[in-house]
C-alpha cells in the first residue's frame, strides 16, 4: 500500500470551489446512515490509514496527526515508512499534503480544508460526524450540471469531487414521491449503478467503514486508552464506595 497521489489530485485540479467540500453541512433533508463502529479494529483502522494516506492527503492535511502515532493502531516506524510515507517525508512528521498550499488558493481559491478533527466536528441532529462522513462519502452521482461532475445527497451542490469514484463506480439516485396529498415530496428509493467500480458495493461500503473508522480515531486516538481507564476508574470507585459504607456501619453499630 506505497503511498501514491491519487488520480483524484488530477480531477481536483481541473475543478473550483473544492475548499466548499467540506467547510459547511449544506441543507439535506437525507436522513444518516449508521457508521459502523470501528474503533477496536486495528485491520479496518490500518485499512482506513491507507485509504485516507492515498485518496484524501494528496490534498487535504492532517496537521494535528504524527505518522509515528499510527503506532497506536498496530503499525511499526518500518511499516509507516515503507508504506504511507513520501521519500522526503519522516516518520516523526505531521501528515501534510502533496499539494502546495499556494497552489491550491490560486487553484481553488481557498486552501483544502485540514481533516484532523473532521469526524468530531461534523457531529448534528442527524447523529454523530462519522455517521455524516459515512452517509457522505456513498452518497455521490454523478451530475453534469455541476462544475466537477458529480453531486451529492448528504451535501447537496457539493463543490469537491467524487475522488472515490474508480473505487465505487458512477451511480444515479432512484427517486420517489411520498407524503401526503400536496406535500408530496421526494425521498431516495435507492440506487442504480451506471458504470461499476474496482469494488462491489458491499467492499465499497466496508473501504468506507474503514476510512470514516480511521478519521475518527483520528479526531481522538486516545479514545481506547481513556474508555478503559475510564472503566477500571468506575469499578475502583465502586469497591470505594463498598468498603466506605461497610466501615460506616461497623463504626456506627454501636452508637446509640
Amino acid at each position: 500500500m506505497r503511498k501514491t497521489v491519487s488520480t483524484g489530485l488530477l480531477t481536483l485540479t481541473l475543478t473550483l470551489g473544492l475548499a466548499t467540500g467540506f467547510n459547511a453541512i449544506a441543507e439535506s433533508t437525507m436522513a444518516w446512515d449508521k457508521a459502523p463502529d470501528r474503533a477496536k479494529d486495528m485491520a479496518a483502522l490500518q485499512n482506513g490509514a491507507k485509504l485516507f494516506v492515498n485518496y484524501c492527503l494528496s490534498c487535504h492535511a492532517a496537521a494535528y496527526m504524527r505518522f509515528n502515532r499510527l503506532q497506536d493502531i498496530g503499525l511499526t516506524d518500518a511499516q509507516i515508512k515503507e508504506n504511507l510515507l513520501f521519500t522526503t517525508d519522516k516518520v516523526g512528521e505531521t501528515m501534510k499534503p502533496a499539494i502546495d498550499p499556494k497552489q491550491a488558493k490560486d487553484w481553488f481559491g481557498g486552501v483544502p480544508p485540514d481533516l484532523t478533527l473532521i469526524a468530531r466536528s461534523r457531529s448534528g441532529s442527524g447523529g454523530s460526524g462519522a455517521d455524516y462522513l459515512y452517509t457522505y462519502l456513498r452518497t455521490y452521482y454523478r451530475d453534469d450540471t455541476k462544475a466537477t461532475g458529480w453531486n451529492n445527497l448528504a451535501y447537496p451542490n457539493v463543490g469537491m469531487p467524487h475522488v472515490l469514484w474508480e473505487l465505487q463506480g458512477e451511480r444515479k439516485p432512484v427517486f420517489a414521491e411520498a407524503g401526503d396529498v400536496g406535500h408530496k415530496v421526494q425521498v431516495v428509493k435507492g440506487w442504480q449503478q451506471v458504470t461499476p467500480g474496482s469494488m462491489n458495493p458491499l467492499q465499497y461500503d466496508q473501504a468506507i467503514a474503514d476510512l470514516v473508522g480511521y478519521l475518527q480515531w483520528m479526531g481522538e486516538p486516545a479514545r481506547n486508552t481513556r474508555t478503559r481507564v475510564g472503566i477500571w476508574v468506575l469499578i475502583f470507585l465502586l469497591i470505594l464506595t463498598f468498603a466506605a459504607w461497610r466501615l460506616n456501619a461497623a463504626y456506627w453499630k454501636n452508637v446509640k
